[in-house]
């Protein structure tokens, strides 16, 4: 660790910080409908989506209709990426002439991206056209974001509306979303990308002249506008396999500090608005505070287990005092690496800019525990928002018999239809993460396809499917996943991670839009203090992560002592 790291770490931190507060007012005021500095330019631009689509951006609906429509929109929006995938050699734009997917890799592929997750089985750069990317894989880093954080405020309604039964309207939310967030954003991003040397271009390959004389072929297309968006909507699908740690993506230290600077301000600005929305900032920054200890945490964390160094490869002669540089790329450094690894997971973007099955085991296990404790820290565009108030609803439930207080959130009471929402919510992770590990760390069609054996290959089992069901869509390497067997399983993960997770999370939000709201009383807890913020991380960790030890007892933590030992399995 160096003074130098510590810099550049707290000074992005402190980027992303100062958007906060602006980026989230902005958001509050697009959702309320009030007029913005690009209202002028886009209100005529949204009303035409409404008029051309039949909406009627007045009706509102109740949670379940609300719930309905996302899931249908997700439906339509799957139908059409598994068309392009299946007809991919008879559409445009594929200079290289690529075939069409299978049917098990195009389903996992479809269920990916509409899931936001971006898990990846197959290498951009030899599988998928200009036309899959931009037309299939792009749209969707678009909506499916858009479609989080469209939920995200839908539960914030439920805190604002006092005996209500409606939360908006889905079509508006997502159409106000893509429209006056995601696509400005990304626009700028892009060009900055443009500007920084990623490449924007129609053609499929280049052919460059070697060193050694040699002509070599490299793999090119439109990849600074899915890069925008790939970040900023916390997606993480690269347009080339090595993802955010090949110098076409990311080619620079400060391309890096771009991209991990737009994974992280949508999500941090949404707690804002939040807080704004529902009247009280000081609940925004207290949710915000409680994402920032764990993830700064691990931050910490990876940076320290990575400057620590790996006893085995000193014992191989390797000069120690780097630490450990195995799978990570210079120009980035160790601290930069760090950031990413705990942001990308902390979120759910998935993107790496190292590989983390290079990591050390201790290194290896932050991103995985992040990820297992439900994506929150902070979490996804809106998903993360959304998971968080999962987490306040226990929290606050647990408080209340802790202390005999009222079980109470921002003039709500959380009683047992709401428990038993939330915890049917965040049962989803551990059924679909230990069960699907567990038969494939035991069956011959699951160990078959792991590249380590020990527990550096239960690691690689148990990632793949925790990244999957979180959402997040980041790799350990080393698991040959694209077999009929993982895409089917973790594709089916994926769709539970997402919408078996959201729809509790909805029926808890119709459950209290409907409630009056009471005011704050001696005998309610307050949930904007210090103490709040350490009982919400407390039961972060416990609840959220507590479930998962044994597997991680079995994985990483075995390895950290094996490699302490100077010993591999």
């Amino acid at each position: 660790m160096s003074l130098n790291g510590w810099l550049q770490i707290i000074l992005l931190f402190a980027l992303v910080l100062a958007v906060v507060k602006p980026l989230g007012a902005y958001m509050a005021r697009v959702f309320t409908g009030e007029r913005t500095f690009l209202s002028p330019v886009l209100a005529p631009v949204e009303k035409g989506f409404y008029a051309l689509s039949g909406i009627d951006p007045a009706k509102e609906q109740n949670w379940l209709t609300y719930t309905i429509a996302m899931l249908v929109f997700s439906a339509a929006g799957f139908a059409s990426l598994y068309a392009i995938f299946r007809l991919q050699a008879y559409l445009p734009l594929n200079p290289q002439g690529f075939s069409n997917l299978t049917p098990d890799l195009a389903f996992n592929t479809s269920v990916s991206f509409v899931t936001n997750t971006n898990w990846q089985s197959y290498a951009g750069e030899s599988t998928m056209s200009n036309f899959s990317q931009m037309a299939g894989l792009t749209v969707h880093n678009f909506v499916s974001a858009a479609t989080g954080i469209a939920l995200a405020i839908a539960v914030t309604r439920a805190f604002i509306r006092s005996g209500a039964t409606t939360l908006g309207n889905f079509w508006v939310d997502l159409t106000r979303c893509t429209l006056y967030i995601l696509l400005p954003i990304a626009i700028i991003v892009a060009i900055a990308f443009v500007a920084l040397g990623i490449p924007q271009t129609m053609l499929g390959t280049v052919d460059v002249g070697t060193l050694e004389g040699a002509k070599q072929t490299l793999a090119i297309g439109p990849m600074a506008s899915q890069e925008a968006i790939k970040q900023l909507g916390t997606n993480g699908g690269g347009f080339l396999n090595a993802n955010s740690a090949h110098p076409f993506e990311n080619p620079s230290a400060l391309a890096n500090y771009l991209s991990i600077f737009s994974m992280l301000a949508i999500s941090s600005a949404l707690v804002y608005t939040f807080g704004q929305m529902v009247g009280s900032r000081r609940q925004g920054w207290a949710l915000l505070s409680a994402m920032a200890v764990v993830l700064i945490a691990g931050v910490c964390a990876v940076y320290w287990a990575e400057t620590f160094g790996n006893p085995i490869l000193a014992h191989l002669g390797v000069d120690p005092s780097l630490g450990n540089m195995e799978g990570k790329e210079v120009r980035f450094g160790q601290a930069m690496t760090a950031v990413f690894v705990a942001a990308t997971t902390g979120l759910s973007c998935g993107a790496v800019n190292a590989m983390h099955a290079s990591l050390t085991p201790l290194g290896g296990l932050v991103p995985m525990f992040l990820i297992q404790l439900g994506e929150v820290l902070p979490g996804g565009v809106g998903s993360g928002l959304y998971g968080m108030v999962v987490f306040v609803v226990l929290s606050v439930f647990i408080a209340g018999l802790m202390v005999g207080r009222t079980p109470e959130f921002l003039g709500k009471k959380i009683e047992a239809r709401e428990m038993k929402y939330a915890m049917l919510a965040v049962l989803i992770l551990p059924v679909c993460i230990l069960g699907f590990a567990s038969i494939s760390a035991m069956a011959p069609f699951g160990i078959s396809q792991i590249e380590n054996a020990g527990p550096h290959g239960l690691s690689e089992i148990l990632y793949a499917f925790t990244s999957a069901t979180g959402n997040n869509g980041s790799a350990f390497a080393g698991l040959s996943a694209n077999t009929p067997w993982y895409n089917t399983t973790l594709g089916i993960s994926m769709v539970l991670g997402r919408f078996g997770y959201v729809v509790p999370v909805m029926a808890i939000a119709g459950s209290l839009v409907a409630k009056t709201k009471v005011p704050a009383s001696a005998g309610t807890f307050p949930t904007h203090t210090p103490l709040f913020v350490g009982l919400l991380v407390g039961v972060i960790l416990i609840v959220g992560g507590l479930q998962f030890f044994p597997a991680l007892a079995l994985g990483p933590i075995v390895e950290h002592y094996l490699m302490l030992a100077g010993t591999t399995f």
